[in-house]
């Protein structure tokens, strides 16, 4: 089993806490740990987890936010061919990978590109809550 050094990410994000408290938490999930993921901090408020996902068509990946959770669903259809394995080291099996988001962070947008799946956030907080100036009256 791995274990990733969070740190960086603790330096340089606010209000992204929940998630890479989550993320540390969960490190030792029943899936054991497929499929493996990372998480990035690309830009100040822009992050991207990236989940390898060889073996997986666009088809059979689904991809759901709901009430600050991102759920990302892989699975195979049923009638997939029986086959006899002398080894097999090629993880196959279905999965559900679920990542609890700070507040006011959204998916962007996700890409599938040669076996990993790209999802990019980014932490818009809104203008009312955001600290304005104050005048100091005469």
């Amino acid at each position: 089993m791995r274990n990733f050094d969070l740190a960086p990410l603790y330096r340089s994000s606010i209000g992204f806490d929940r998630l890479i408290n989550l993320l540390e938490s969960n490190q030792g999930q029943s899936n054991g740990g497929y499929p493996p993921y990372n998480v990035e901090l690309v830009a100040e408020n822009k992050y991207r987890i990236t989940i390898a996902v060889a073996g997986f068509a666009q088809s059979e990946l689904d991809i759901t936010a709901h009430d600050n959770m991102l759920t990302v669903r892989g699975a195979h259809p049923d009638e997939q061919q029986e086959r006899t394995y002398l080894y097999q080291g090629i993880a196959e099996r279905n999965f559900e990978r679920k990542f609890q988001l700070a507040e006011h962070v959204s998916v962007r947008d996700a890409k599938l590109e040669n076996g990993l799946l790209y999802i990019d956030l980014e932490r818009v907080v809104p203008e009312a809550n955001q600290p304005r100036k104050i005048e100091i009256l005469k």
